[in-house]
């Protein structure tokens, strides 16, 4: 084979490898994640959910491999046809209350509601306390008077 002939055939095979690369592209289905309504509603609640692994952040901003698992689920029950409380009341059921933001008021979460109450009454009893104390004359300013 000539250069002249071994040129053209590599340019041909190019644009054969490249055609079939553009029609594997075309053929691919758009990712279905990209901006559409159920992904705004995966979003939505996955912002309501505690990622069980990182605690302190939420099951959307989450990459941990059981938050990506847990998203793949409520995906998959989205995709059933359940309501985000249907689905809120399985992951409920599976991991328990602390997977929500909001537990409900109960009486096992009683105690988890009241705290903040407890804590500034507490505080604020303290302070009073301090600052009664603070103005009562003591007995050594008694005996000087």
């Amino acid at each position: 084979m000539t250069p002249r002939l071994a040129g053209r055939a590599r340019r041909a095979a190019a644009a054969l490898l490249l055609a079939l690369l553009l029609a594997l592209l075309a053929a691919m289905p758009a990712r279905a994640d990209s901006g559409t309504a159920e992904t705004d509603r995966l979003h939505a609640l996955a912002a309501e959910l505690r990622c069980l692994v990182c605690q302190n952040e939420s099951l959307a901003d989450s990459h941990a491999p059981l938050a990506l698992d847990l998203k793949r689920e409520i995906r998959a029950q989205m995709t059933a046809g359940r309501s985000d409380d249907e689905i809120r009341a399985f992951l409920v059921q599976r991991y328990g209350d602390f997977v929500t933001y909001r537990p409900p008021l109960d009486g096992r979460t009683l105690l988890l509601w009241a705290a903040p109450l407890l804590l500034l009454s507490a505080g604020m009893a303290g302070l009073w306390r301090h600052w009664t104390r603070a103005a009562a004359p003591g007995p050594v300013e008694e005996a000087r008077t």
